[in-house]
Order: structure tokens, then sequence, then C-alpha cells
């Protein structure tokens, strides 16, 4: 059953194109409305833009901070959704606000090029980058880097996950827990996925718009081209910080989700899966007018405050 709150916004929404109709910059525009018409009223934090560079990539943040903070802060690394297509920092101000409201964690937010002027793997490269940026400059800033976590929503969900395997990889930077909103986790390539067409309609995310985000990064097969872009097929899972992975009932991505979810356990990760079944893709910027949708951002930012707070 869909929340009765969220089918309030949805019928307020009635009659907007799918954002597959439209070409990307209009895209982008209709996507920014989307992400701010429900959020929550923008907690009062600590934020500031910052640009640089780490090791040859532009690195483009927003550094959230509870008032008052003296001692360092254990930081969350946050990639924001959107498809690899859309999405920008203003338009996950408020998640990202609420998120470090919440858990008295420090929040970087992480800008990262789109696509199709940008396509795969640039996100990638510019998330990674912005991890290492964080690993190493972020004491300045009063974070602590020895208490790290990535974590994002839906594309951004994927760029975390599939950061946490570059730096398992690489031997660091550590990092000590992820969480994963709805992630796209198998970069779309087929598998045993019924929720994709028992929700090719939406009610939010639609099939047709993730084909058309999927070729506007990934190229005309709409497949990504190796593990990177698609975790679920790495080949291998084990070493991956805890995680907690967050799911919607009425959501598309929902069986790769939880696939994912499941291939964790598999390669001895530790995984909490948490879905609801109230609730659709994109529900992260709602919580300013679906009751579960911030009480599910609460959630998420008392898993941070757990994890990462001495």
């Amino acid at each position: 059953m869909l929340d009765l709150h969220l089918k309030h916004v949805l019928a307020q929404a009635a009659g907007a194109p799918d954002l597959s109709d439209l070409p990307p910059e209009a895209c982008r525009g209709l996507y920014h409305m989307i992400c701010t018409a429900a959020t929550a009223p923008p907690a009062d934090v600590s934020v500031t833009p910052h640009e640089t560079s780490f090791a040859g990539q532009a690195v483009n943040v927003r550094i959230y901070k509870p008032h008052g903070a003296t001692a360092a802060l254990p930081v969350t690394l946050y990639f924001h959704g959107g498809g690899f297509v859309l999405g920008d920092l203003e338009g996950y101000d408020a998640v990202c606000r609420q998120l470090c409201a919440d858990s008295g964690v420090m929040i970087v937010s992480a800008a990262y090029r789109l696509a199709p002027e940008h396509p795969y793997p640039a996100a990638i490269d510019d998330c990674h980058a912005a991890l290492g940026w964080v690993a190493e400059s972020i004491r300045s800033f009063g974070g602590d880097p020895t208490r790290l976590a990535v974590a994002g929503d839906s594309a951004g969900a994927t760029l975390a996950t599939t950061t946490a395997l570059l730096a398992r990889d690489a031997g660091g930077p550590v990092i000590a827990f992820q969480l994963l909103v709805y992630p796209a986790a198998a970069g779309g390539h087929d598998g045993d996925y019924p929720s994709r067409q028992r929700h090719a309609a939406g009610p939010t995310l639609t099939l047709r718009t993730m084909d058309y985000f999927n070729r506007h990064y990934y190229g005309p097969a709409g497949k990504a081209p190796d593990w990177r872009g698609a975790p679920l097929l790495a080949p291998s899972l084990a070493g991956l910080p805890p995680t907690l992975l967050v799911l919607a009932a009425h959501d598309a991505l929902r069986d790769e989700g939880m696939a994912y979810g499941e291939a964790l356990a598999a390669a001895g990760d530790a995984v909490t899966v948490v879905e609801y079944h109230g609730l659709a893709h994109g529900f992260i910027s709602m919580a300013g007018a679906v009751p579960a949708a911030r009480l599910a951002l609460a959630q998420m930012a008392s898993a941070l405050q757990q994890v990462l707070q001495p």
C-alpha cells in the first residue's frame, strides 16, 4: 500500500512529464523542482562551500557541521542521486542539513560531473577524488578522517559503494560504514529483478527514465561496461564496511538493491536492510511532506551517529 502522504505529493505533481521526455538541461530543472518541492525546512547548521582539486581532479563540496562543534567530528561523504545525469549540491542541501543536524556528524556533500556531457566513468573519478581529498584535508575543516563513512541515494548510492570498493582495493582510505539508499546496483544489466516490471510506470522512477539515464551515462547499450558501474557484478564484495541498505517497496530498483544486500551478506559483510513498505524511489527528498520519509532520514542519521560517534 502506498503511503497516503506520498499519494498526496504525487497527486500534486500529476501531469508533469516523465523525465525521459525532456533533454538533459530541461530535465535537470524539473528534477531540481522535484527534489526541493517536498523537502523539510532547512535545518540550522553551518555550511561551508569549498572548491579545490585532488590528484588532478576537481573537487567541489559543501561541508555541513553542527553549530558550536569544538572537537573533531566524524565525517560522512555524501553523493547525490539523479541517475548520473541530474542532481546537484543545492538540490540535496536540505537532505544533507537534516542528516547533519540529526546525527551530529559532519556531512561532506560532493558534486560530480554529469552525463551525457561527461559519460562513464567521469562520476566515479570525481567521487574517488573527493574521498581522497577528505582523507587528506578534512582535518583543517574540523573533521576526523579516521571516522569516515560514505553515503548516497540512487546513483549516488552506487557511486558510494563503488568508492568503497576502490578504497578497499587500494588499501585505503579506511571507510567505517556505508549508507546506501536504493542503489542502482546492477548498472543496467539484466537479472532476476521483477520490481523493474512491477513498477515500470513508477510511481516516481519509471523504467523509461532508467533507460534514459543508463544510455546517457553508459552509452548506447545502456549497460555498465565493467563492475565499477555495476557493483553487484564485482568479482568480490568481501571486505567492505558494515552497510545500512535502505530500500523502498514501490521502486523499480527495489529488487536489485535487495540482491546487492544479499550479495554483501554472502561475501561475509555486515549488512542491515531496511525496507519502507509505503514509500517509493526518491523519498529521501520528501521529508517535509511525508512523515515516513522524515522518520527514515532520522533513522539513517541515528545509524551514522551510532557507528561514527565515540
